[in-house]
């Protein structure tokens, strides 16, 4: 199975941990680690591992080490079940889950 992917627009240095919604196809996630020495990266796989009821060892970042705009790999997760834990995620409203 191919891997799932999600595209993720992150914010560092955030008041709070917290899932923003879509924007487009990408989801706005704030954090509240800094981008220095890859702490918002790895805050952002485990952030994105608890919400979205995964395990932390099946996400991997594909691109965007030193960049806002992520895409997150899922391994073990088909696209469609990505895309009902992200509208389960977003309060229900699974039709902003485009991923």
């Amino acid at each position: 199975m191919e891997p799932a992917t999600l595209r993720v627009k992150l914010t560092p240095k955030a008041s709070r941990d917290r899932l923003g919604g879509m924007e487009g196809d990408r989801l706005k996630v704030y954090l509240t680690s800094p981008p220095v020495d890859g702490q918002a990266n790895r805050a952002l796989l485990k952030f994105l591992a608890k919400t979205l009821k995964t395990p932390p060892s099946s996400l991997r970042l594909a691109q965007g080490a030193a960049s806002r705009e992520k895409l997150i790999l899922f391994e073990g997760l088909s696209q469609d079940e990505l895309a009902r834990r992200l509208g389960l995620a977003l309060g229900g409203d699974a039709g902003k889950a485009k991923t």
